[in-house]
């Protein structure tokens, strides 16, 4: 892993989302795509709010990784122990796979496209 990326944030509104996070929390907006993406400045990280067409770790809050090859750390993961919920796919903006640890909790790898 060379760091973490994003945290998933899955909201149902978008235009909500943005205004409690940017306007109350005081999170400035990097990025939108349309009403399914918006990525806020976390200080390090990407706050990412994802509505339902973004959504791949489902309606949890998930740590999002970058990592330089998305099939070869879910292959080593695999054989560590976490469990595959969703293989590699390609998605708008970036490759990307939903893992569970030892422990149930889901996390997403991704490498930009």
């Amino acid at each position: 892993m060379s760091k973490l990326g994003n945290v998933l944030i899955p909201v149902n509104d978008l235009d909500d989302a943005i205004a409690f996070y940017s306007g109350t929390l005081g999170l400035a907006v990097r990025f939108r795509d349309g009403d399914r993406f918006a990525a806020l400045d976390g200080g390090g990280a990407t706050v990412a709010l994802v509505t339902t067409d973004e959504q791949v770790a489902g309606d949890v809050t998930a740590p999002s990784y970058k990592v330089g090859d998305v099939a070869r750390a879910v292959r080593e993961l695999a054989e560590a122990g976490a469990k595959v919920v969703r293989e590699p796919e390609t998605g708008p903006h970036e490759i990307r796979a939903v893992l569970r640890d030892p422990s149930g909790n889901v996390f997403v790898l991704y490498s930009s496209l």
